[in-house]
């Protein structure tokens, strides 16, 4: 039935668009950003949009950032305080080391802290084959999670994200992943610390973060570096400034210094050029001032009443960061059908409203019908002639 009226919508010839802008134009103009990475992104996290991209959905490896969403399974699948013997695979694997030997013990703590900071593959696996028992069967538990989130360009096949065929992911997926990564309190703790000590065999050992930014750059709280020859110098990295919290994705930098430089310039585009709006109210409150004007106008036929009470489907999400000039240019246009036959079912779908920033549209929600409307009877019938009888007599 919901399919049918949302068909009637599209295609109902007395269909009535109305826009209702809520800012006037604005002219300004902005520099454009110079990148010499192959891959950037910048993601909304009160939204869940990228507000920028360069090749943003292209697939591509992604070195050590594959072990964001290592982390987010263990984290998920075990305790931290449980202590992992190193076995002889984990001990030899190649890159980037933590240092651990066959036999070493160390917690899944302590194994975290060198995944994140150091960037150790040997941590890596060895959580991998903790946790799932193989490096086959924890890819099978990241793919589940890349599809439990929604995922449909990223696919793993190791825990630390040497170059392998068949594991990739895109800038816009691995900012998802990362912003999901990031909701959990104690990976937030991991990827923001500069530096600390472990225990390997009950021996300190102290660690430093390879993520630069989080000394250099204001904000800054998270979260992960990465190189292999396949994907180049990656970085992603959190950052917060004037209430903005964003996810900025660089791959396939040629050189340290390029990804930290194209970082730098992503985090300053966004603070100079955005701010925080609150969507969802600016929403809410012109669609409140368009039901005043056409709510009367919407007849339902044959109904036992002859009017509706609109119900608009909730966002899901209530700010976002919109670019200052496009701030005068967002449009609320709500299409609906203004002719109803009865019966009209509870939440029936009658209508859609279009949220557009700049003519681009950023969401799209459904109007209902709050409450079920009857056809009318022959008792309906009988009691509206009495009340016309009535009427009469009465004149």
């Amino acid at each position: 039935m919901r399919k049918n009226i949302l068909t009637l919508i599209i295609s109902f010839v007395l269909m009535v668009t109305c826009s209702m802008p809520i800012y006037a134009s604005s002219n300004n103009n902005e520099k454009e950003l110079q990148l010499n990475s192959r891959i950037a992104l910048i993601y909304d996290r009160a939204s869940g949009r990228a507000v920028y991209e360069k090749n943003g959905n292209k697939q591509t490896p992604m070195a050590s950032t594959t072990k964001i969403m290592t982390a987010i399974i263990v984290l998920e699948n075990t305790n931290l305080k449980d202590v992992v013997t190193v076995d002889s695979k984990s001990a030899s694997i190649g890159g980037s080391r933590l240092g651990l030997k066959k036999n070493d013990k160390i917690t899944v703590n302590d194994l975290l802290y060198g995944l994140m900071l150091r960037s150790g593959n040997d941590a890596a696996s060895a959580l991998a084959i903790y946790v799932a028992g193989s490096i086959q069967n924890f890819a099978d538990m990241m793919n589940s999670k890349a599809k439990e989130l929604g995922l449909i360009n990223t696919h793993f096949v190791v825990p630390h994200g040497l170059d392998n065929a068949g594991h990739y992911t895109t800038a816009y997926e691995l900012a998802k992943i990362t912003d999901y990564a990031l909701k959990n309190e104690t990976f937030k703790k991991i990827v923001s610390t500069s530096s600390t000590s472990i225990n390997i065999n009950g021996i300190p050992k102290g660690i430093t973060n390879t993520n630069k930014l989080l000394n250099s750059v204001s904000g800054v709280y998270g979260v992960k570096t990465g190189f292999t020859n396949g994907a180049g110098r990656c970085l992603v990295t959190a950052c917060k400034k004037n209430n903005m919290d964003i996810i900025t994705v660089i791959i396939g930098a040629d050189t340290s210094n390029i990804r930290t430089a194209d970082t730098k310039k992503l985090i300053q585009y966004v603070e100079d050029n955005f701010e925080l709006v609150n969507i969802k109210e600016i929403i809410e409150e012109e669609f409140e001032k368009w039901k005043k004007i056409n709510s009367s106008r919407i007849f339902v036929e044959k109904g036992c009443q002859n009017w509706v009470e609109l119900l608009l489907e909730e966002m899901d999400f209530e700010k976002m960061i919109i670019k200052r000039e496009d701030v005068q240019n967002i449009d609320i246009r709500t299409n609906i059908l203004y002719y109803l036959n009865a019966p009209v079912e509870e939440k029936q779908i009658i209508g859609t409203l279009n949220v557009l920033v700049n003519n681009e549209n950023i969401s799209t929600l459904e109007i209902y019908n709050k409450y079920e409307i009857r056809k009318k009877g022959i008792e309906d019938y009988l009691l509206d002639f009495m009340q016309l009888i009535q009427n009469i007599k009465i004149v």
